[in-house]
C-alpha cells in the first residue's frame, strides 16, 4: 500500500508565494515521475507540473515561469514552489506520483490534497 501526503497549503495574498511538499511512503518499487495537479470544484483536475526520473520538468501553460517543481529525485520529497500567485490559482492541489508498487506497471497514487487560497 502506498500513502501520499501533501502539505503546505493555506491562505496567501495575491502576488505572494507558497511552497507545497509531497512525500510517498509504503510499498514503492520504483517511481517514474511526480506530478502536481489542481482542481477547482466542478472542474476537471488539471496538471500543473511534472518531474520525471530523468530529471525533466514540465509545466502547465498557466503556471510557466511562476511555479517550480523541485526535489533531489522523484523518489524523495518533492516540492512545488509557487510565486506571483493569482486568485485563479486557488484550488485543491494534489500530488500524484507515478509508482510501481510491485504490480509491474505505473499507477498514480493520490494524496488527500491541500487547499491553496489566493485572496487579499
Amino acid at each position: 500500500q502506498v500513502h501520499v501526503v501533501e502539505s503546505g497549503g493555506g491562505l496567501v495574498q495575491p502576488g505572494g508565494s507558497q511552497i507545497l511538499s509531497c512525500a510517498a511512503t509504503g510499498r514503492i518499487v520504483a517511481v517514474n515521475a511526480v506530478a502536481w495537479y489542481r482542481q477547482v470544484r466542478g472542474n476537471r483536475r488539471e496538471i500543473v507540473a511534472r518531474f520525471t526520473k530523468k530529471g525533466q520538468r514540465l509545466y502547465g501553460e498557466s503556471v510557466e515561469g511562476r511555479f517550480t517543481i523541485s526535489g533531489d529525485n522523484v523518489e524523495n520529497t518533492t516540492y512545488l514552489q509557487m510565486s506571483s500567485l493569482k486568485p485563479e490559482d486557488s484550488a485543491v492541489y494534489y500530488c500524484g506520483p507515478e509508482i510501481d508498487d510491485g504490480a509491474g506497471s505505473w499507477q498514480i497514487f493520490w494524496g488527500q490534497g491541500t487547499q491553496v487560497t489566493v485572496a487579499s
